[in-house]
C-alpha cells in the first residue's frame, strides 16, 4: 500500500543483473538473485540531483504554470526562477529525513546568504516509486480547491498552494532525498522527502497571496510573459560579448574576476 503526504525525474530501479546469466537462470533463481542483490543495496533508485537541469526545469515549469493560471488573474504576479542556494538549503533539510519543516527558517541568513525571509513547501511519499516531480507539486496547488481567494479562507490546508503562488516570491529551489531507513513523523519504510524552498518566503498572515484588480499583468513594471511580470533579461553570452569589448577598449588593469562579479550580479537580478 503506498502512502503520500505533503507538508507546508522519474525513479528509475536500475537493471543490476549481467544479461547472460540472467538469460540462462530459472525463475526460481532469478527471484532468489533479485532478493539477494536488493537487499545487499547494489540496485539503488536514481533519483535528480539539485544540479539536473531537466529536473530544475520541471520544478521551475510547474510552479510557474501554477502561477500563471489563478483565478481571478493576478496584476502583480512575478515569474518565478531557479535558486541555487535555496535547492542547497532544501537539500541539506531532506537529507535528514524528518517530515517537519526546517528548524533554521526563522533565521534567514542560516539558510540563504542575501534573501530576508525564506519558504517551504514539502511532500513525502513511500514506496520511492510515489515520486514524481510535477505530481508532487501538483498534490500542493490542488489545495486551490480549499481556498478562497474572495474570503481569503481556507477550508482544510491551503499554505502549500498559496506559497507556490505569492505574488512576490520569485526564487525558487527544490530537492528530492531517499532515505532508505524511512521518514521520522511520517513511516519507518524507505521513502522520498521532496523540499522546495522560496524566496522571499510568503504566507503572510492576513495577505492574500496576489492582487487582482486591473486584469493580469496590469501592474507589471516591465514585460508581462504568460500572465506573470518578468524583468527585461540580459543573457550570460551577451554579457560575456560586452565584456570582451570593454576589455579590448579599456586599460590594462581589467580583470577576468570582473567576469565572474558581473554574471553573478545578473544571475541574482534576472534568475540566472
Amino acid at each position: 500500500m503506498s502512502k503520500r503526504f505533503t507538508t507546508n525525474h522519474n525513479i528509475t530501479a536500475l537493471a543490476c543483473f549481467p544479461l547472460l546469466i540472467w538469460s540462462m537462470a530459472s525463475a526460481v533463481e532469478r527471484l532468489l538473485w533479485a532478493c539477494i542483490i536488493l537487499d545487499s543495496g547494489v540496485c539503488s533508485i536514481s533519483l535528480p540531483a539539485i544540479t539536473d537541469l531537466k529536473f530544475i526545469e520541471e520544478c521551475v515549469k510547474e510552479h510557474n504554470l501554477a502561477r500563471s493560471s489563478v483565478s481571478p488573474p493576478a496584476t502583480d504576479m512575478l515569474y518565478m526562477t531557479w535558486d541555487e542556494a535555496l535547492a542547497i538549503t532544501a537539500k541539506a533539510w531532506a537529507k535528514r529525513c524528518i517530515f517537519d519543516h526546517n528548524i533554521y527558517l526563522k533565521n534567514a541568513p542560516r539558510v540563504h546568504p542575501s534573501f530576508p525571509s525564506v519558504g517551504e513547501n514539502i511532500w513525502t511519499g513511500s514506496p520511492p516509486s510515489q515520486f514524481n516531480t510535477t505530481k508532487a507539486i501538483k498534490r500542493w496547488v490542488d489545495e486551490v480547491r480549499d481556498y478562497s481567494y474572495q474570503e481569503n479562507s481556507c477550508n482544510k490546508v491551503c499554505g502549500h498552494y498559496t506559497q507556490v503562488v505569492w505574488a512576490s516570491t520569485y526564487k525558487v529551489g527544490c530537492a528530492v532525498q531517499l532515505c532508505p531507513d524511512g521518514i521520522k513523523h511520517f513511516t519507518s519504510e524507505k521513502g522520498v522527502l521532496f523540499v522546495c524552498n522560496y524566496a522571499t518566503a510568503g504566507n503572510i498572515i492576513g495577505r492574500r497571496p496576489y492582487a487582482s484588480q486591473g486584469g493580469a499583468c496590469s501592474k507589471c513594471s516591465d514585460t508581462c510573459e504568460n500572465k506573470l511580470c518578468r524583468k527585461y533579461q540580459v543573457s550570460l553570452v551577451q554579457c560575456e560579448k560586452l565584456l570582451l569589448i570593454f576589455k579590448q577598449t579599456t586599460s590594462s588593469n581589467f580583470s577576468p574576476a570582473h567576469f565572474k562579479d558581473v554574471k553573478i550580479l545578473i544571475r541574482n537580478q534576472h534568475g540566472y
